[in-house]
């Protein structure tokens, strides 16, 4: 047989392959499915395939789509006749195909291929493997068939199951299929799991793999191989090329991929390179461009705390945060001048950083940096300072604005209140007083609102951090001090209005009391007077009382007008009060007579005033029918009244007149005692007319002015007078003797007593009293004088007055109870000595005290504890409160102390 040249010694020779195909049916079967199978995995990337390879290549055409998608080239135009020329022409073209690529075909032509001829069919698709398949194979120097047993056994030598010496029994078993798919493909086959005496199913699975996951059709059959003594050699190689074509890829590509890789490496490591640069330059520059402003940051901190930290974290960047950045700084240069050294050396081009990233930019930028920690430290000792200071006057500040405020704290409500509306005139006053203090101390304490605003602005000038805060507080206490200042104003104004109110309506309450008093008082009277009987004895009488009752009736429009002016004041007052709001508790002070109480007196009199009427009427009648009997009578009354006066008066002067002695006048009455009692006869006769003026029961007579009980009352007041005289006369030789009272005091008081007892009658009368006043400066009519022989109360106060006593009322009622215990309304000389004698003794008694202690009381029945300390020594202030009794009486307030009992106890009058 003939073979290749040495070049192209890849084929057995033709007349060994056609003895091996006739020798062995078994082995063209397998032949015929291994060739169509490979034929069919390079057709299908044409879209197409062959079902019986003698048939489907007769016509040529798809034999040049073979041989086109294998070798990657274009062939001639081929024939589209169904004509056998153009078949075998089609044929031709693609044997020229293969002959061009320098196969020496033996015994095959075109008319073969055409007829169908199968052994020639399959040594043309034998010989296109053998070229296109088995033929680039190269491993160590060897190459086509020996190159694909080298390969096959260098892939499976790790197996030691699999032992490859050939292209036929070796495969037997299947487990050099599946070593050559697991030692590329290893997660594709549990490999572990494989037996060797399991061919068919090793077989298949390495069949199933390969086609499903490497694209390599199935071209034997598990059966023809396991059944087959010696396996077709041709298909065995045939199969076995696809798999070195399928893995060989990926061998050239690892081989390829490892050159990359290393000039790769060598790009990467220099990119890295560059990379860290860059980096670390932009991470030194972004660094740097924090660090820069930060120390350029001059913007102070608000407390102490914070400036300190700061100053902290800056030593803390001297300290630990730069020195790495220097260590970085110097480290770029050396990373820099090593990458540009590496790429000159692997002929790379010289490193350029980004634009700003240079060394000579990230010099500048430290030198930057350097030239920002200049002063920083220096300024923020400075700023230190400076919190200092603004801490010190802050806390100034809030000192000073606590201890205002603490001051002004209730100060708005107070002035805010308005309790002058309901309070008293005196109240008002002591307000007003309270008042002008606290203006006083609000004046004092301006200085300290001055200080808080300057030391606000203080901190304000010097940058404060809460000067919000502290401008807040500030203004909120100006605002409240100019509030207070103005509320004050405002109740100043108000006390002082209600003060200007309340003492008009004092005024209109005292002249209310003025009218209204004595107009009361003439309404009593008339309305005593109205309804008093009267007695009279004659026409003139009654006709007097009617005439004087006409004369009160014409008086009445008078007093009506009083009366409307006097409820006028009162509705002026009503009307002050209701236009300005003045609530003022209780009544009038200087009275306790109301309008209603006039209105209904004034009514009462109103009704009076008729009834009056009538009874004068009927009276006028009566009278005269009596007129005729009175004459009698008056004849001897007229005589003998006079005479029964006239011996009055004499014994008031004889008992007033000082001559002589007590004892002389002594004497001097007894003798004319004697002859008012001789004239005794002629009472008797005058007895015995009002006798019979009695039967003819007439009991008045308008011809005299006595009745015979005025004669009668007269003479026995005459008897009366001549003996209490001569006692009065013995009672001062007593008095005398027992106080030893000189002649020439005794005189004394006679003289004071005498001088306002004009009348001489031994007491002193309204008229008297009016004379005692006129004297002392008061413009009061004095009227004709009556001689009573008495002192009344008025005539003896202004007796002592006229002495040199102080007389309060309190004082003088003390004395009125002494000289007038029976409350008679008038003092005798005899009170009146003995009370003077007492006076002159200068001795105390239990009244005396008591009468000392109301006037301290305020004319009150009872004393407190605080009117005693104030009015006594502190020591016998206590005394009189150890010792005095509470008070007990329905007027009594707490604490009220008896001394009423405390006096008489003094005198051994009553327990203490």
């Amino acid at each position: 047989m003939d073979h290749y040249d040495s070049q192209n010694n890849y084929m057995q020779p033709e007349e060994d392959w056609d003895r091996d195909l006739l020798l062995d049916p078994a082995w063209e079967k397998q032949q015929r499915k291994t060739f169509t199978a490979w034929c069919n995995s390079h057709l299908r990337k044409a879209g197409t395939q062959i079902e019986n390879i003698d048939e489907d290549f007769r016509d040529g055409l798809k034999l040049m789509l073979l041989l086109e998608v294998i070798s990657g080239e274009r062939l001639a135009k081929p024939e589209r006749g169904k004509m056998r020329v153009h078949k075998i022409s089609n044929v031709n073209k693609a044997l020229d195909f293969i002959a061009s690529k320098g196969v020496k075909l033996v015994s095959i032509g075109a008319e073969e291929i055409v007829d169908g001829n199968a052994k020639m069919t399959l040594g043309m698709i034998w010989t296109i493997i053998l070229r296109f398949a088995i033929q680039d194979i190269s491993v160590e120097e060897t190459s086509a068939k020996e190159g694909l047993l080298l390969w096959c056994q260098r892939k499976t030598a790790p197996y030691k199951n699999v032992n490859i010496q050939n292209f036929h029994i070796s495969w037997k078993d299947g487990l050099g299929f599946c070593a050559l798919i697991h030692r590329h493909r290893p997660e594709l086959i549990d490999y572990g799991k494989l037996r060797k005496d399991d061919p068919y199913t090793n077989l298949n699975t390495a069949f199933d793999v390969a086609e499903r996951f490497l694209d390599i059709p199935k071209m034997l059959d598990a059966e023809d191989i396991v059944g087959t003594a010696r396996p077709d050699e041709k298909a065995i190689m045939t199969y076995v090329s696809s798999f070195y074509h399928a893995f060989s890829g990926a061998q050239k590509a690892e081989t390829a991929a490892n050159r990359i890789c290393k000039v790769l490496a060598v790009n990467q490591e220099n990119e890295q390179l560059m990379e860290d640069y860059e980096k670390l330059a932009s991470d030194l520059l972004e660094w740097i461009r924090r660090t820069i402003p930060w120390l350029e940051n001059r913007a102070p901190e608000n407390t102490m705390q914070a400036m300190q930290q700061k100053l902290e974290d800056f030593r803390d960047y001297r300290r630990l945060h730069k020195p790495p950045k220097v260590q970085e700084k110097c480290q770029l240069e050396i990373n820099f001048n090593t990458l540009q050294t590496k790429l000159r050396l692997s002929n790379r081009p010289a490193f350029m950083p980004t634009e700003g990233k240079m060394v000579s930019d990230i010099n500048n930028a430290w030198g930057a940096l350097e030239q920002s920690e200049k002063g920083y430290e220096e300024w923020m000792l400075n700023e230190i300072r400076r919190l200092e200071r603004l801490d010190h006057l802050a806390e100034k500040f809030r000192q000073k604005a606590s201890i205002h405020e603490s001051w002004t704290d209730g100060k708005e409500t107070m002035l805010q209140k308005k309790d002058y509306e309901s309070a008293t005139l005196s109240e008002i006053k002591a307000s007003l007083k309270k008042h002008e203090a606290f203006e006083s101390d609000l004046a004092a304490h301006q200085d300290r609102v001055e200080q808080i605003a300057a030391i606000a602005q203080e901190l304000n000038e010097l940058d404060y951090y809460d000067s919000p805060s502290v401008n807040a507080r500030c203004q909120r206490i100006c605002d409240q001090w100019d509030n207070l200042g103005a509320l004050t104003q405002k109740r100043r104004e108000a006390l002082e209005r209600t003060e200007k109110l309340l003492e008009t309506i004092d005024q209109l309450y005292l002249e209310y009391a003025k009218r209204a008093a004595p107009f009361n008082n003439w309404m009593e009277g008339a309305m005593e007077d109205l309804q008093d009987t009267f007695i009279v004895h004659t026409i003139e009488e009654i006709q007097g009382l009617t005439t004087a009752h006409e004369q009160f009736k014409a008086t009445l429009p008078e007093a009506d007008k009083e009366r409307q002016a006097i409820l006028g004041i009162q509705n002026e007052i009503s009307k002050i009060m209701q236009t300005y709001h003045v609530n003022m508790s209780g009544s009038n002070p200087y009275t306790t007579i109301t309008p209603q109480e006039i209105n209904k007196k004034w009514d009462h009199v109103r009704q009076l005033v008729p009834r009056r009427d009538q009874a004068l009427t009927e009276e006028h009648a009566r009278q005269q029918q009596n007129e005729r009997l009175r004459k009698q009578f008056g004849a001897q009354a007229n005589v003998i009244g006079p005479w029964i006066q006239t011996k009055m008066q004499e014994i008031g002067r004889i008992a007033i007149e000082m001559h002589g002695t007590l004892e002389d006048q002594l004497n001097h009455l007894r003798q004319y005692e004697k002859s008012i009692v001789n004239y005794k006869p002629k009472i008797d006769q005058l007895e015995s007319d009002h006798q019979q003026i009695q039967e003819a029961l007439i009991f008045d007579n308008k011809h005299t002015n006595y009745t015979m009980e005025h004669i009668r009352v007269g003479w026995e007041q005459l008897l009366t007078t001549i003996a209490r005289t001569i006692n009065e006369v013995e009672n001062q030789i007593l008095t005398r003797d027992a106080k030893g009272i000189s002649q020439e005091q005794m005189n004394e008081f006679r003289n004071s007593f005498n001088h306002f007892d004009r009348d001489h009658s031994g007491r002193l009368g309204p008229e008297e009293f009016k004379a005692c006043l006129i004297s002392l400066g008061y413009d009061i009519g004095n009227d004709a004088q009556k001689k009573t022989g008495m002192m009344d109360s008025d005539d003896f106060r202004t007796c002592l007055i006229s002495m040199g006593y102080n007389m309060g009322e309190a004082e003088f009622a003390r004395i009125m109870g002494i000289v007038d215990p029976n409350r008679l309304g008038f003092v005798t000389f005899q009170a009146f000595i003995d009370f003077m004698s007492r006076e002159a003794a200068d001795t105390d008694t239990a009244d005396q005290v008591m009468a000392s202690f109301k006037i301290l009381a305020g004319d009150k029945n009872y004393i407190t504890a605080d009117e005693l300390r104030r009015e006594l020594p502190p020591d016998q202030a206590e005394y009189c409160i150890a010792r005095m009794a509470p008070y007990m009486a329905p007027d009594a307030v707490p604490g009220a102390l008896d001394y009423m009992s405390f006096s008489t106890a003094l005198y051994g009058e009553s327990d203490l």
